[in-house]
């Protein structure tokens, strides 16, 4: 019975990947640090991961914790990142810490005890702007948009020539604009996973991740997925707090389909690709605020709409997942509102700390929100 090791396997993505492994027949084990913002300070094995995940409490930027979790492993599913675009424009050093040199300890450790197969997960963070077709119908990567197009409140992306943007589907092969430390971040991991597991042998394919969502996310980490942080504040009776207009683009992907995309490429023989994990639909984040009220029977509380910028925020962007679907077999099986009353039936009872607020006060002080 093969064992794999999931990096950051005690988390929100990483536990629900657990499940579906012990489920098809694998043996898992987990390395974890059991992260305070994320796991509370208590830094106790979350009752819901599963009893029979073995689990390693240490960092993945200790070359020894590291060694030890991967002693008589077969394969790897690396998840563990610190999270959040707001946080990694302040807390840089910490992120590229966690994320890049977590990520080169871990390959470090598989060059010497090399593995069958390597998994990343990567982000849709790193394209920065999705893809865009013209009023003429040509396909273009946006140009970012400037501070002083953010600051007159003027949202939507356009052309050199001030023509309006129509959002598409973003491939594979759009280029990636690094809008943020944590994309850099990001890309930073699937690179070199590429890299190393090219130069050492090891079949090695990245999964850049849409906006996951679903039960067990940290709801009180202010820096994590919108959803988990709009949930915050319905059970504390505060609107959603949405910046820009609320008509901003993304793809929500329930966490039960990501997990079993990272099993169906553990599972394939497919070396050195990217692939989008999504839903392959877009939302608008103003309507996702809105309907979350609604399944939590909260709809008086309407989105609070700020008409402020983050920096290293990004307009639009969602997936187009026929290279998934065509390569890995991949098709999302919950859909939206099914996956947002299962949300709020994880949600029912729970008493959460809503650090919006102070997280959103920290980036304006920092001159990040404008």
């Amino acid at each position: 019975m093969a064992r794999v090791l999931i990096t950051g396997g005690a988390g929100f993505i990483g536990s629900h990947a657990a499940d579906v492994l012990l489920e098809t027949g694998y043996q898992v084990r987990v390395l974890d640090n059991l992260n305070p913002q994320v796991h509370s300070s208590a830094r106790q094995r979350p009752d819901y991961l599963s009893q029979k995940a073995e689990l390693v409490i240490g960092d993945v930027t200790d070359i020894d914790a590291v060694r030890g979790a991967l002693r008589g492993v077969d394969m790897v599913l690396h998840l563990a990142s610190a999270v959040g675009v707001g946080q990694s424009m302040y807390d840089i050093v910490s992120y590229v810490h966690t994320n890049e040199v977590g990520t080169a300890t871990l390959l470090e450790a598989l060059a010497k005890q090399p593995v069958k197969r390597l998994v990343v997960a990567s982000s849709m963070s790193i394209y920065g702007e999705g893809l865009c077709r013209t009023a003429s119908g040509r396909l273009v990567a946006p140009d970012e948009r400037s501070a002083q197009q953010l600051r007159s409140g003027h949202w939507e992306l356009e052309d050199s020539e001030g023509q309006a943007l129509t959002p598409m589907p973003t491939p594979e092969t759009k280029q990636p604009t690094l809008s943020s430390v944590y994309a850099l971040n990001k890309y930073a991991q699937e690179r070199l996973c590429l890299m190393i597991g090219k130069a050492y042998g090891i079949p090695t394919a990245a999964l850049r991740l849409f906006n996951v969502y679903g039960p067990r996310q940290a709801l009180s980490n202010p820096y994590t997925g919108v959803l988990a942080i709009f949930a915050a504040r319905l059970l504390n009776d505060r609107q959603p707090m949405v910046f820009e207009d609320g008509k901003q683009r993304r793809d929500f992907v329930h966490v039960r389909d990501v997990a079993r995309a990272c099993s169906l490429a553990l599972e394939s023989d497919l070396d050195g690709e990217v692939f989008n994990i999504g839903s392959g639909h877009s939302r608008s984040i103003e309507s996702v605020g809105r309907d979350l009220a609604a399944v939590m029977g909260r709809s008086e509380l309407k989105p609070l709409i700020t008409g402020k910028s983050r920096a290293g925020d990004i307009r639009h962007c969602f997936a187009d997942i026929d290279k998934s679907r065509r390569l890995l077999n991949f098709e999302p099986e919950v859909e939206f509102s099914r996956g947002l009353e299962e949300l709020a039936d994880y949600l029912a009872g729970q008493i959460v700390d809503d650090q919006v607020d102070r997280a959103t006060e920290e980036l304006a002080r920092r001159g990040l929100v404008a």
